[in-house]
């Protein structure tokens, strides 16, 4: 059985993880181009510096998302290359390169879902309080503005951030990505509520400076639960955990979605919080919950919980038994979570559904045959699709889904560790190769989705 009839199949990618060209043509650095300096910080010593030269290939990498047959390619723009002091002075030298890689999209007849935010703040916003500095939110806005006058006679689908409790939670609490920071939970929460603020001024931007129609979303990275079992029981503990079950933690979708979508913060997350909970002015919240066209979400892989045994409100963590199917990164394949989380985020938020990243890494290599065999990423696709399909058949509006990644690539703190490509990138000579992912995946398109096989919830 096919996908919806207007159904969007794309994939992803992300500025710093592709483009190169770190201090080319007047672009600003970024955090991660700090923070790829640090000892240690990276795996091996890796940095984006380089990284797939997309900055100089775009026009290859294009025409290889139109063999695929690609319908939409999620890009993020970079903002030092745009703003290389974050505010002020534009670098038309960045524009002109999204100019010309949203054109050579277009040509390609790949239509460009853009996002604004994938992670590579400008070093000199960091230097003036980063995201604990109320006026994020206006240099955020200010910004937007500049890429929508732009670009938005050819784009119609923006994005604003993508997953602000990753790069909150693991940029400035645990420190593992960039700036590498470690603060206390009060400058967290603050720097929370600006994201969410930035979030609802970039939305006014972009509807105030399009210079056409346009559908604006979001990409957080959710946080959700598979329930064990289809029982009443189990999939009302589920959502308890997703929705209901508050902590001193950056996690809680009431923390990232509530306020977006429903325009609040929940009574339970703000007393969990205490006096540690963010500075709310009297509009912030009209602000930050602008309308939205649809709800992004990236989803890999998710726990399992069944109800408490005692009956009281929550779940149980259900671990998954030994041996259970795992990839490079070792996350375990979690098909059940597409369908759970795209109904569940349907039935709370009423919002069209797009999957915005899914995928794996795998220990992927060219072959002697001159090939790249990623059996295990055929079969993840294949599972994961047909849950995603289930969900739309047990009423939730599935409205896309985004393959990450389009390209092989530098993957944060892991470096060029992980490969999550439907394309293979050799880092030492740029030559790109299609794995046998990436022609599945352009049959998956050209059939919309009828190649899937129909699959019980007991077979994924």
């Amino acid at each position: 059985m096919p996908f919806p009839k207007n159904f969007t199949w794309g994939a992803a990618a992300a500025s710093y993880q592709i483009e190169g060209a770190a201090n080319a043509d007047g672009k600003g650095p970024s955090v991660w181009d700090m923070f790829c300096k640090k000892p240690n910080a990276v795996f091996q010593g890796h940095t984006g510096d380089v990284a797939c030269d997309h900055y100089h290939r775009y026009r290859e990498d294009a025409a290889l998302m139109q063999q695929i047959g690609l319908q939409a390619y999620r890009l993020s723009i970079s903002w030092p290359r745009i703003l290389p002091e974050g505010t002020g002075r534009v670098n038309e030298a960045g524009l002109a390169f999204y100019d010309r890689l949203i054109d050579a999209l277009l040509e390609a007849n790949v239509e460009p879902y853009v996002t604004l935010f994938h992670w590579d703040l400008p070093l000199a916003l960091y230097h003036r309080g980063s995201w604990l500095n109320r006026d994020s939110a206006d240099w955020f806005a200010e910004y937007t503005h500049r890429v929508v006058e732009r670009l938005s006679d050819r784009v119609k689908h923006w994005m604003t951030f993508n997953e602000p409790s990753i790069f909150i939670g693991m940029g400035y609490q645990t420190g593992v990505h960039a700036p590498g920071d470690k603060l206390r939970f009060a400058e967290l929460t603050r720097a929370a509520h600006h994201v969410l603020l930035a979030h609802g001024k970039s939305v006014q931007a972009i509807r105030a400076a399009t210079k056409q129609p346009c559908r604006i979303g979001y990409a957080p990275a959710a946080t959700g639960r598979i329930p064990h079992t289809d029982s009443a029981a189990d999939i009302a503990a589920a959502k308890h955990v997703m929705f209901d079950g508050f902590g001193k933690n950056l996690w809680h979708n009431g923390l990232w979605l509530d306020p977006v979508f429903l325009g609040n913060y929940p009574d339970g997350l703000l007393q969990a919080f205490g006096d540690e909970g963010p500075d709310i002015q009297s509009s912030d919240m009209q602000i930050i919950h602008q309308p939205l066209d649809f709800f992004g979400t990236n989803i890999y892989a998710w726990e399992r919980v069944s109800a408490k045994s005692n009956g009281a409100p929550g779940g149980e963590r259900v671990p998954y038994p030994a041996g259970h199917a795992s990839t490079a990164l070792n996350w375990y394949v979690t098909p059940d979570s597409l369908y759970w989380g795209a109904r569940f985020f349907y039935e709370r938020y009423q919002k069209p559904i797009y999957i915005t990243e899914n995928g794996l890494s795998v220990r992927d290599s060219v072959a002697l045959d001159g090939k790249v065999h990623d059996a295990q990423r055929v079969d993840f696709l294949t599972r994961y699709l047909a849950a995603l399909r289930r969900a739309g058949e047990d009423g939730a509006e599935i409205a896309g889904y985004f393959q990450w990644s389009v390209l092989d690539n530098f993957e944060w703190a892991e470096g060029y560790k992980e490969r999550f490509g439907l394309i293979h990138v050799d880092y030492q000579t740029q030559k790109r190769t299609l794995k046998d992912s990436a022609y599945f995946y352009a049959d998956v398109i050209r059939s919309n989705g009828a190649n899937i096989p129909e699959l019980a919830a007991t077979e994924i």
